[in-house]
């Protein structure tokens, strides 16, 4: 249960679908309501379901009799039941009930990986943990997610592609002049620019020198439990009210070439403003945006095969190949942990083996 993968992997392999011991965004709220629900996230089969509380839980989607997808099966609240021979599971991954047979040893025992689950902001998140006995680490949001001052709406899409371009994408400010020029919010400033990058308390900053406010112009990483990245894109009087339109935005791997990408359009409204800006997103600006997305989505699903493998970086791409070294260094530190828990596994079996 604890070791999740091979660690003859190299930290790129590793990469390929996504980093643990983080909180990762898997569907929006609203996806979840009577009947469980089978998802694949960062490579592992899920099934997720909501009980008559309301409370969302997420269960390895196997079912420990013969491997049937639970999320086939039957919402019971606590538990999920599976539709080929009715055996029952717990949120936790006990075995509840096995009813075709009066006495089963599965029944009592703990049979499959169990989530953490923390439904926030219209989202649903998971805690992909490397070792089962580990707590979850607190999962803190970017101010305009977690303050009242702030209205937001999800938007969420499935691409077809590794979810590190995704995130390359994002980390690009300079992409906005050129791929989004025709768009209601990136057609104006310079279209040649410097770039530096700076530390913050939770990640970096990596912004254009000497435009600020102008198109898309930073863009900050964060690690707060979730990793996420942040944005503002300057906003005419036309729009409504509240000023700069802000996105913090989250790529979670469904597999080695999927990606679910989650972007909140937040701005800074109350009252009657909020209301005015709320009105217009939906009746407008909404389909401004997901225009926008599309031209995203296109570039990122056909991208050269194995794109990385033959890039000519420059200046503009400092604050990807800063945040592609975090993630490295991440993830040979997450391999590392791996190979200390085979390695604890292997000396409990062989201390019971010779008794």
């Amino acid at each position: 249960m604890n070791a999740i993968v091979s660690t003859s992997q190299s930290a790129e392999e590793y990469l390929e679908l996504g980093l643990r011991d983080q909180w990762h965004p898997v569907l929006a709220s609203w996806e979840v309501a009577a009947n469980p629900v089978g998802i694949t996230r960062l490579g592992e089969n899920i099934v997720v379901w909501r009980d008559a509380e309301g409370q969302v839980h997420a269960l390895e989607d196997r079912c420990p009799h013969r491997g049937a997808r639970l999320s086939l099966g039957w919402n019971l609240g606590d538990r999920v039941a599976c539709w080929y021979h009715g055996v029952e599971v717990r949120a936790n991954g006990v075995v509840a009930d096995v009813p075709a047979v009066h006495e089963c040893p599965m029944t009592g025992t703990k049979c499959l990986k169990s989530y953490p689950v923390i439904e926030q902001h219209g989202a649903i998140f998971i805690w992909f943990g490397i070792d089962a006995n580990e707590q979850p680490a607190p999962l803190e949001f970017p101010e305009q997610l977690a303050s009242e001052e702030w209205s937001s709406f999800l938007c969420q899409a499935d691409w077809k592609v590794n979810h590190q371009y995704a995130i390359d994408n994002v980390m690009d400010p300079m992409h906005g002049t050129y791929l989004h020029c025709t768009s209601h919010s990136m057609a104006e400033g310079e279209r040649t620019a410097e770039m530096k990058h700076r530390t913050t308390e939770n990640g970096f900053v990596f912004e254009k020198e000497g435009q600020t406010g102008v198109n898309f112009d930073w863009v900050e990483y964060g690690s707060t439990g979730a990793s996420w990245l942040r944005l503002s894109i300057p906003y005419r009087k036309q729009f409504g009210p509240g000023g700069e339109f802000w996105i913090v935005g989250y790529a979670t791997p469904i597999d080695a070439n999927n990606t679910r990408v989650f972007f909140w359009r937040c701005r800074k409204v109350s009252g009657w403003q909020r209301n005015v800006w709320r009105f217009l997103y939906r009746n407008h600006l909404e389909q401004l945006h997901w225009d926008v997305l599309e031209q995203d989505r296109i570039i990122l699903e056909n991208l050269a095969p194995n794109a990385r493998a033959r890039e000519f970086l420059y200046q503009h791409d400092v604050g990807l190949a800063r945040l592609r070294r975090l993630m490295k260094k991440e993830a040979e530190k997450q391999l590392k942990k791996i190979a200390a828990l085979n390695a604890s596994n292997r000396i409990e079996m062989q201390e019971e083996a010779h008794g």
